[in-house]
């Protein structure tokens, strides 16, 4: 909304930075950081007194766990709308790469909203059928993808690419859209998955989409497409906005998701936040490349696939308990020592992600 200050503009003065969009990310994460600080505090007195009992724990988690009742959920309520209104104020909104990356965590947040909500009234831990949440979420992704895939350029139009090996495209035709669906849903169910400790999720979370805010910036510029050798997908540079506010609005929440937790994000926050990350993969031509600053996801997702396939087969589990920061837990490390050493193996992914813009 305020790039339209730059009608203003006569070329030298103050309404000429908001031509830039470095100038206004730096806008959007301060704005979404100044939201969650100030309405982070109102927003938990408020879920608290609405939900009285909080957040179902589950009844075969960790012990450790049992001491969290009473913590109120829904708290990615306060990430997104810090998010919405910091990439509404700061983003082009003639951009429809912006749009499709708003329009996906807003749905992924309805979502996730009733999951909870469910979860809270009846105060039991099932929620929202998962077929019911899965035919949505596929529905959602498939609108998504079939919209980036209109957007792109004519030379990347359905078309695979790869990291490091600009070369390497492969058409896939009528088969990108069921590869979008996978990967932005694949995304938001596993930082879904993800999201059981306290400050576990989030983290990582900003460091993808941290990462995922620069490639798409140096991927929307011609220039340094082509020094860093990447594709050119004119319009995603506007993304960095998008993921400027998602750094400051999770930042914000942090604040009061660091342990002990006063709430949880919920839902509400993790599936709107991974099907965010998903959809600013595809519209970037970078869906490998999340797999790779997106790690801990995936490891997170494929402990609990692993684990119910094996023992579907033999009646046994190969981790104590799933996802994975539970097994960690069932071994005795501390909460905050599986957060920190998680935040630490995202960093470095994020590290490895970046590593594949090859410089010439």
């Amino acid at each position: 909304m305020f790039f339209w200050l730059t009608e203003f503009s006569d070329g030298g003065d103050f309404f000429n930075l908001f031509r830039y969009i470095t100038f206004r990310a730096g806008g959007a994460f301060a704005t979404a950081l100044i939201f969650g600080f100030i309405f982070g505090q109102p927003l938990i007195d408020l879920l608290r007194r609405r939900q009285g009992k909080g957040q179902p724990i589950r009844d075969d988690g960790p012990q450790s766990h049992f001491s969290k009742a009473g913590t109120p959920t829904m708290g990615g309520l306060l990430i997104l709308s810090a998010l919405m209104v910091s990439t509404l104020l700061w983003a082009r909104l003639d951009n429809p790469y912006v749009w499709i990356v708003v329009l996906v965590t807003l749905a992924f947040g309805l979502i996730g909203f009733a999951d909870d909500y469910a979860k809270v009234t009846k105060q039991n831990t099932k929620g929202v059928s998962g077929k019911v949440r899965m035919g949505l979420g596929l529905l959602i992704a498939a609108l998504a993808a079939y919209a980036a895939a209109q957007f792109h350029p004519d030379a990347l139009t359905n078309k695979l690419a790869f990291p490091v090996f600009k070369d390497a495209l492969f058409d896939i035709g009528i088969f990108f859209v069921p590869f979008g669906m996978i990967v932005i849903v694949g995304a938001a169910n596993a930082v879904n998955l993800t999201d059981g400790l306290d400050g576990l999720a989030i983290m990582p979370v900003l460091i993808a989409g941290g990462t995922l805010g620069i490639i798409s910036y140096f991927v929307g510029n011609a220039n340094f497409a082509e020094y860093l050798d990447v594709h050119f997908v004119p319009g995603t540079g506007e993304l960095l906005i998008f993921c400027s506010a998602l750094f400051g609005a999770g930042l914000g929440f942090l604040w009061y998701n660091a342990p002990p937790a006063a709430v949880f994000m919920g839902d509400t926050g993790s599936l709107a936040l991974g099907g965010a990350l998903g959809a600013i993969a595809v519209c970037t031509k970078h869906e490998i490349v999340l797999a790779i600053v997106g790690g801990l996801f995936v490891v997170e997702a494929l402990s609990v696939i692993i684990q119910v396939l094996y023992y579907k087969r033999t009646k046994k589990r190969i981790f104590l308990m799933a996802p994975i920061h539970h097994h960690f837990e069932k071994k005795g490390w501390a909460e905050p020592q599986i957060v920190i050493r998680f935040w630490i193996i995202s960093l470095i992914l994020a590290m490895i992600g970046l590593a594949t813009l090859k410089v010439r």
